[in-house]
């Protein structure tokens, strides 16, 4: 659930001069949807893949990490090429480059040829288009932190806490620009993000407990949060002189492309309340009713979080376009562009869904009006293939005695057409 509403969350963030961002939970404190959805991601890939590293082999579950990589390449390669698309046109349109420069790819259209193959092996890695990547360079470490696991759990933890500190120290980094003079790394810097995917991969993998429910827990978690409504957001800022030069002095605990550690305590205290909220095995979102459809809903949304996700960062763009050319950003327009994107989000996850169960692989139903006395109207050679073998002699089947069947009638003493019946998919 918690991943979907982080998609929702991600797609009000990234439509331009949206007011609504001012209520997402990054307007009350340092952690935000990014922290929801790499934490959530560890979790989802502790499901997908750790079980295939634990009961099969390294190799298949190295082979199946691969392939997700390889996914999430080309679902980056797709927002891009789809998005500066989008942006270019809206250029044309404007007659000017407004578009791009707002989003900060216009290094591609002045030099293309340089920068789409910078591009297409990470070397230019615009702010816009770096979770993906992100994303890509923790799953290749995961591997090695399965192999790491052998050793035990301590292992695991000493690597990733000294992956993240040496983030910290800027010892690992990523450069996210080929133009000369121009120093900057990938916004959002793996060797720090990691921390949060591993946390949540390990609470699946076992090697993390679930803390213990406590009111006592739950007031530390509280007061956290109010800290970081107090150091990180407008409500600080404009009330307590002492925030700005606090922050000035310990700029690290606040990091988000290297992930400061405050961001990391922040976000696991919101993670506890929503634990705590959520009750033993999550029984207070089992819910009936609408609360429980929509709660449904926003779970299959999470289910569904790539191509919502990849779908969601250009729609933002075009709702951004939209309000740009409305009469006025007014809460009509604003409602309207955030609710319609939302729901066209709901409709890509349902449709993904759809697709991703294969339908065309079931059995067909017949209606039941055409299943009442189908049977007694099918031609004698379609009743004999529609028939099912028994062993010779008749066996019992579905409660009923089967009928003796004749020699030399279709069936007799065998499989019918050379075939056994087919269970349905």
């Amino acid at each position: 659930m918690f991943r979907g509403l982080a998609m929702f969350i991600i797609f009000i963030a990234h439509t331009p001069h949206n007011p609504w961002n001012l209520w997402i939970p990054a307007a009350f404190g340092p952690s935000d949807a990014t922290e929801l959805f790499v934490f959530c991601s560890g979790m989802a890939s502790a499901l997908a893949f750790g079980s295939l590293f634990r009961d099969r082999s390294f190799l298949l579950g190295t082979a199946r990490t691969a392939y997700r990589v390889w996914q999430v390449y080309w679902a980056h390669v797709a927002l891009f090429i789809v998005t500066v698309s989008v942006i270019a046109v809206f250029d044309q349109w404007n007659g000017g480059i407004f578009y791009s420069e707002r989003l900060y790819t216009r290094p591609f259209f002045d030099d293309t040829g340089a920068h789409l193959l910078a591009f297409m092996t990470l070397r230019y890695v615009p702010n816009y288009f770096d979770i993906l990547p992100m994303y890509m360079v923790i799953l290749v470490m995961m591997p090695g932190v399965m192999a790491l696991s052998r050793l035990g759990r301590g292992a695991v933890f000493a690597a990733v806490g000294a992956v993240w500190l040496a983030a910290q120290f800027g010892l690992l980094a990523f450069s996210a620009e080929i133009r000369e003079g121009v120093d900057r790394e990938w916004y959002f810097n793996p060797f720090g993000w990691q921390l949060i995917f591993f946390i949540g991969f390990s609470f699946v993998m076992g090697w993390l407990k679930p803390p213990p429910r406590s009111y006592g827990l739950t007031v530390v978690a509280l007061l956290v949060l109010a800290l970081g409504v107090v150091t990180s957001s407008r409500y600080g800022w404009d009330n307590f002189a002492w925030v700005a030069p606090f922050r000035e002095a310990v700029p690290w605990l606040f990091w988000k492309t290297d992930l400061g550690i405050f961001r990391v305590v922040h976000f696991l205290a919101f993670a506890y309340v929503a634990w705590m909220l959520a009750g033993e095995g999550g029984r207070r979102l089992s819910l009936d009713g609408v609360a429980g459809r929509v709660i449904g809903v926003i779970r299959k949304v999470g289910q569904q979080s790539l191509a919502v996700f990849v779908s969601g960062m250009v729609l933002s763009q075009i709702m951004g376009w939209a309000l740009d050319h409305s009469a006025e950003r007014g809460p009509a327009a604003l409602a309207a562009a955030n609710l319609s994107g939302i729901v066209i989000l709901i409709a890509i996850a349902y449709i993904v869904g759809w697709f991703k169960s294969e339908p065309w692989r079931r059995e067909p139903v017949p209606h039941p009006s055409q299943a009442k006395g189908a049977k007694a109207a099918a031609p004698a050679e379609l009743r004999a293939d529609m028939r099912v073998a028994v062993p010779r002699g008749g066996e019992a089947r579905a409660g009923k005695a089967a009928a003796p069947t004749a020699p030399g009638a279709p069936g007799a003493g065998g499989p019918i057409a050379g075939g056994a019946a087919r269970e349905p998919v």
